[in-house]
């Protein structure tokens, strides 16, 4: 898990991981993304209603 570990930090310390950090970031600012997200969230969590099952007649 270690070396796991490891990779991932030197990935995220290389000019390409910098950049998709960066691109991560301003991608998290949009607001359509947040809703994207919250709404992501609230069906993991149970809290929003479901729809109907569907008609399979």
């Amino acid at each position: 898990m270690a070396s796991l570990i490891s990779r991932i930090r030197g990935y995220l310390s290389s000019p390409q991981g910098r950049r998709n950090v960066e691109k991560a970031k301003a991608m998290a600012r949009d607001p359509r993304n947040q809703q994207k997200a919250r709404g992501l969230l609230a069906r993991l969590r149970g809290g929003r209603s479901h729809r109907p099952p569907a008609n399979r007649w």
